[in-house]
């Protein structure tokens, strides 16, 4: 069962993505903040992290650099989930070094879709 851990600190829109994703059969763990993420993927590597971008606590770039930078998570899929607008999405996430973004609102019906081209197991 593929591991997913959300950073997300809107309760609205992690419990969309935690319903659609164990829905589509996938362990998910929710962090509310920078911090809390980076520690639960330190504690058990996930397969795919989805990661909100404007964080309370630490900014996106920064943890993005954070999860990269470690060797024990450095393999591991970022996704940037993300109320910018598309065209300058992508290349923020690109810049920030994950290795893709997903735009809110997200989209119930694609949502499970989208990921899928993340997953590495």
């Amino acid at each position: 069962m593929p591991r997913i851990l959300i950073m997300e600190d809107d309760p609205q829109q992690s419990r969309l993505m935690r319903r659609l994703l164990e829905h589509a059969g996938h362990q998910v763990t929710i962090a509310e903040d920078g911090e809390s993420g980076l520690r639960s993927a330190l504690a058990a590597v996930p397969d795919l992290i989805l990661l909100d971008m404007g964080l309370p606590d630490l900014d996106g770039q920064t943890v993005a650099g954070l999860l990269k930078g470690s060797s024990l998570l450095t393999h591991v899929p970022v996704v940037a989930v993300t109320a910018w607008p598309q065209d300058v999405a992508a290349d923020m996430a690109r810049a920030y070094g994950c290795d893709g973004y997903l735009s809110k609102p997200i989209s119930a019906r694609r949502f499970a879709e989208q990921l899928a081209a993340y997953m590495t197991s």
